[in-house]
C-alpha cells in the first residue's frame, strides 16, 4: 500500500511542478489547426470514395 500512496503523490507532484502546461490560447491554436486537418482529411477520403464508385460502377457495367 505504501508503493500505491507514493506513486500518486509523486504522480501529483510531477503534474503541479514539472509538466509544462499549454497556455489557453496555444490550445484553440491547436484545436483548430487539428479540426482543419480532419476536414481536409475527410474531403480528399470523400473525393477518393466518389471516384472509386463511379470508376467501379463504370467497370462493372461494361460487362452487361
Amino acid at each position: 500500500m505504501d508503493k500505491l500512496s507514493k506513486y500518486f503523490r509523486d504522480t501529483v507532484e510531477e503534474m503541479r511542478y514539472k509538466v509544462t502546461w499549454s497556455s489557453f490560447e496555444e490550445l484553440q491554436k491547436s484545436a483548430g489547426l487539428v479540426l482543419v486537418g480532419s476536414l481536409v482529411f475527410a474531403i480528399v477520403v470523400g473525393l477518393m470514395d466518389v471516384t472509386f464508385e463511379s470508376l467501379l460502377k463504370a467497370f462493372y457495367n461494361s460487362f452487361r
